[in-house]
């Protein structure tokens, strides 16, 4: 006998992530250069492949990662350049400062600035008197320890750090594209397995994702250095491409990098510019510069590049600068990506997926329907008026509509809602049908251009035809209250067509609807019978129909999504039934061949 898989419990899973989250923290020295090359492999593998065909791979690798590594160097040591001789003339500046700290301090006289100084004041100089008497000083003394070893190499000291970082990136990324295809079959033959598709499927998609993730970026921190290169200029703020560069640079840091890169420019033109105004336009050019960044770039740049939700990827920034600080916070938007395309392709992490990725997370049926639930009618009236706007009206009702009443009639069948509760959706999908038939019908008519003019009254030449006798057809609600409403839906949907749809709003015996039908003169029954419910009344219903009225046709309505369709559809077929739909549009569909071929 085969044991049940057991699933994982709480407990072990909880315990699993707190030893990731403790590795990646305590192997930060190895891991953080590893995530890095990773990350450059990606974004070099395109040149280099291009690059490759020319002059073979290990000089197209060589090239690539020089030039790379060289640009970023030579780009640093401009920058400390520039900041060194910014520092060294920034005494040139004292007497603006003072200027504008004696302004400042100008407008705060006699305001509440001012009296919050006083009373600050006031309480440091009560406690300076509160100190006990005779308390005396004593004096600190500094003693120097004269200095051992390689005195004149101190200065290597704080560079040691990150040059070492750097060379084990370069040495990884230059390896890592020399041996990049081993490297990939590896990993896919490791983790693929069984599931070789899937694996490849998903390291294309961490590729395409991160390698255009950064492009865009870097295309949109060029526009950003460009623009504000031209505008520092123009406003005489000097060292306009400092600033620009650096502020470009800054752009892939998410969130506080634009604010650093704006913050630093505008700290220096209060500093070097004479007056406010040549400060205030600076503040005014960032933040129309940020808006035009955010608002019309990004949006149409970004569109679909990243595919992870606004506040997933700031919590993602919070944590990976927790764990592995400044170069965390760089690298926290591809890695998040990368989370989000293996929480998309690895079933056991589709948690992940789930809570950060963009797309969203509920069907628009299981939405609505989950609006309902939490008896928000307003939301699901919006959600309704949505659909309407932007496709078919008479779609509404197979898209939304009638599968939040067959979830409602599955989650009582199951226990997981109450009587009260499934007829209390079905009272809002009511009340909500009334809005649907004023929504449809404001909805603009479109006419053909090729349609006929009416002939004006007194015209005896042209004889109109006469207009066709509606079809009668009786509707019968199998299950009950769903039902009902669901054929209320079809009268709506058929509301253009030459139809008169009775609905029997009563409990009938086989024998009461056949005479029914007989009485009524009705050439057309529909039957109303909402998954998951069994069809097996339904079917004792057609059975008996087709043996007393032969020449009647049946049309059976098994409306819903296809996540609740069963297997009774043949069955229903062999007792009788003229027509079986799963949506009220193939109903409509049905009905309205009929009544052009069936005579009154």
């Amino acid at each position: 006998m085969n044991d049940a898989v057991q699933s994982t419990p709480p407990w072990a899973t909880f315990a699993s992530g707190v030893l990731v989250v403790a590795v990646l923290y305590w192997a930060q020295a190895v891991l953080v250069p590893f995530a890095l090359a990773i990350l450059l492999t990606f974004v070099l593998t395109p040149p280099v492949s291009w690059l490759e065909r020319w002059v073979g791979r290990v000089p197209a690798v060589l090239v690539t990662v020089t030039l790379v590594f060289a640009t970023l160097g030579l780009a640093g040591w401009a920058l400390s350049r520039q900041t060194d001789e910014l520092t060294s003339n920034l005494p040139e500046y004292r007497a603006n400062i003072r200027e504008k700290i004696a302004d400042v301090r100008g407008a705060s006289k006699g305001g509440a600035v001012e009296k919050i100084q006083e009373t600050l004041e006031g309480i440091r100089t009560d406690l300076g008197a509160s100190a006990p008497e005779g308390t005396v000083s004593r004096p600190v003394v500094v003693t120097s320890t004269p200095s051992t070893g390689f005195s004149g190499f101190t200065w290597l000291g704080p560079i040691v750090g990150p040059l070492g970082t750097a060379g084990l990136v370069a040495a990884l990324v230059i390896f890592m594209l020399l041996e990049r295809r081993d490297l990939r079959d590896r990993l896919i033959g490791l983790i693929g397995g069984g599931r070789l598709a899937t694996t490849t499927r998903a390291f294309d998609e961490a590729a395409q994702r991160v390698s255009r993730q950064l492009l865009m970026q870097s295309l949109v921190s060029v526009l950003w250095g460009a623009m504000a290169l031209i505008a520092l200029h123009l406003l005489h703020v000097p060292y306009a491409l400092v600033f620009a560069t650096l502020g470009a640079a800054l752009r892939f840091i998410p969130y506080l990098g634009p604010i650093v890169g704006a913050g630093a420019p505008v700290l220096v033109s209060l500093a070097a510019l004479d007056g406010w105004v040549g400060p205030l336009s600076v503040v005014a050019f960032f933040i129309a510069l940020e808006l035009f960044t955010n608002l019309v770039l990004e949006t149409v740049l970004y569109a679909g590049a990243v595919g992870v939700s606004q506040v997933a990827l700031l919590m993602s920034v919070a944590f990976w600068t927790w764990l592995w600080g400044p170069l965390g916070l760089l690298m926290a938007s591809p890695l998040t990506v990368c989370l989000v395309v293996i929480g998309k392709h690895v079933p056991g992490l589709a948690f992940i997926g789930t809570l950060m990725a963009d797309s969203g997370v509920l069907a628009p049926d299981t939405g609505y329907y989950q609006r309902l639930l939490a008896r928000d009618q307003g939301e699901a009236a919006e959600m309704i008026d949505r659909h309407i706007a932007v496709g078919p009206p008479d779609s509404v009702f197979d898209a939304l509509m009638v599968p939040a009443l067959g979830y409602a009639e599955r989650d009582r069948i199951e226990e997981r809602l109450s009587p009260d509760e499934e007829a209390a959706i079905i009272e809002a999908t009511r009340e909500l049908l009334a809005d649907v038939a004023e929504a449809r019908r404001l909805q603009p008519v479109a006419t053909s251009p090729a349609e006929p003019t009416s002939p004006s009254p007194g015209d005896a030449s042209t004889v109109r035809p006469p207009a066709p006798a509606p079809l009668d057809v009786l509707g019968y609600a199998v299950g009950g209250p769903a039902d009902e409403v669901a054929l209320a839906m079809l009268a709506q949907v058929c509301a253009d067509l030459p139809l008169r749809i009775e609905i029997t709003r009563t409990r009938l015996q086989p024998a009461e609807l056949i005479a029914a039908v007989r009485g009524g003169g009705f050439s057309v029954v529909c039957f109303a019978d909402l998954p998951p419910s069994p069809s097996s009344k339904t079917r004792y219903f057609v059975k008996r129909l087709r043996a007393a009225l032969p020449d009647v046709h049946i049309a059976v309505g098994r409306w819903g999504p296809p996540v609740l369709a069963d297997e009774g559809g043949e069955a229903l077929l062999s007792a009788g039934a003229s027509h079986l739909a799963s949506t009220l549009i193939d109903s409509r569909d049905y009905l309205g061949r009929l009544s052009v071929v069936t005579p009154s």
